[in-house]
């Protein structure tokens, strides 16, 4: 019967034994060359790769964080809006700063909002926002609201 513990096969090879004289094939300076950098204990050169040109200069360099970068835009579909009325997250009877809204829930610290049309409203609200896409105010005032711009 075969088990684990019966077979009888290595599974690793043995570890080289390093500086054991001039006929073990690795010894002196142990396969390390003479003298240098390389040659030395404790040393490791990261990311070289040979003269090879290294991985992280061989991608190209994308984009720029500002470290003050102000305000954040963020675009919101009407069919959403829509959702957050019926939802009851909105009252639709006042005026609707979508900027305060976003502020209160803590998703961002400063922002500028914009409505954009995909979905439709059927309600009549009164929505405060930075822009508008023309469909958005459309269907908006289609359905009797107003919309008023944030300066």
């Amino acid at each position: 019967m075969v088990r684990l513990n019966n077979i009888n096969i290595k599974n690793h090879k043995s570890k080289k034994r390093v500086g054991r004289g001039i006929g073990s094939g690795l010894g002196k300076t142990s396969g390390r060359g003479i003298k240098g950098q390389k040659s030395r204990s404790g040393v490791a050169i990261k990311s070289y790769e040979g003269g090879q040109m290294p991985l992280y200069r061989r991608l190209p360099k994308r984009g720029f964080n500002s470290l003050y970068k102000k305000e954040k835009n963020v675009a919101i579909n009407l069919h959403n809006i829509s959702k957050l009325i019926e939802a009851k997250k909105i009252d639709s009877s006042k005026s609707i700063d979508l900027r305060k809204f976003l502020l209160k829930a803590k998703t961002l610290k400063k922002v500028k909002v914009k409505v954009l049309g995909t979905g439709d409203i059927k309600i009549k609200v009164n929505i405060m926002a930075d822009k508008f896409s023309k469909s958005a105010q459309e269907k908006i005032e289609k359905a009797g609201g107003k919309i008023e711009l944030i300066k």
